[in-house]
């Protein structure tokens, strides 16, 4: 098998899995596992994998984008962390944007109960979540829907959402990165995340280890305008120390 047919094979079963393995992969592809290391090298080098210890997961681009369903299975005691972490920075905050994606919604199901909320979304799973909360006024922003994370985009979104003054935002991102800011595979969705940036008064990170360093298609957000990262231990504290010299605090979970 030469070089460019691996490459298609590891990128296919890293998307088709969520990570690949170096030793699993050197098995398959019948070659050594310096073999397998130096291909990921390259397909780190093209943005399309993203390495870790002994393995690699791919990188969300503008052609490959991974569905709520799957971002449900992976990370999810880290998310919950996250998330719990983050419904504590609501402070004083009545009215609240939480971002589309799974730890956005663990984070709308942690925010505490029993005080008077009212919660701007573009999730559809994240409104039926907290649809039944008798204390939260939810608003679900019109436009079109996106199969893949049941959330609302477009001109239609973004109209509704620059019409408020919300005092918090919760948003995530496919990449986090100090140089390139926070970014998204998808234009209609940068849109809608730009203008929660815009509308909101403070704004909260969320979002797992492998987020950072990433870099994706479209910047929607500079580090510096967040208050809060919130993010898990798997962080480097020097990495994390960085990101704060940009001006937010950085908590690790």
């Amino acid at each position: 098998m030469k070089a460019e047919e691996r490459h298609r094979e590891i990128v296919g079963a890293a998307r088709r899995a969520g990570a690949v393995d170096v030793a699993k992969l050197a098995a398959e592809l019948g070659v050594a596992k310096e073999t397998v290391r130096r291909d990921l090298r390259v397909l780190e080098s093209h943005g399309l994998l993203r390495r870790t210890h002994g393995g690699a997961y791919p990188v969300e681009s503008a052609g490959f984008e991974t569905t709520l369903a799957f971002r449900t299975t992976l990370h999810v005691p880290e998310k919950r962390r996250i998330a719990a972490a983050a419904a504590e920075q609501l402070r004083d905050a009545e009215t609240v944007f939480i971002d589309e994606g799974f730890t956005p919604q663990l984070v709308a199901e942690a925010l505490p109960s029993g005080r008077p909320l009212t919660v701007v979304t573009a999730s559809l799973t994240t409104a039926g979540a907290l649809a039944a909360r008798d204390e939260v006024t939810v608003l679900l922003l019109g436009g079109r829907v996106r199969g893949g994370t049941l959330a609302t985009v477009e001109h239609w979104t973004s109209k509704m959402l620059a019409g408020f003054v919300i005092d918090l935002a919760y948003l995530g991102a496919n990449g986090i990165s100090r140089e390139r800011g926070l970014t998204t595979p998808d234009p209609a969705v940068s849109e809608v995340k730009a203008q929660a940036v815009r509308s909101s008064r403070r704004r909260v990170f969320v979002g797992v280890h492998t987020k950072f360093g990433a870099v994706s298609f479209c910047r929607f957000a500079e580090v510096g305008q967040f208050e809060t990262i919130v993010t898990s231990s798997a962080l480097p504290a020097s990495e994390a120390h960085r990101y704060a010299l940009q001006g937010p605090q950085v908590i690790r979970v």
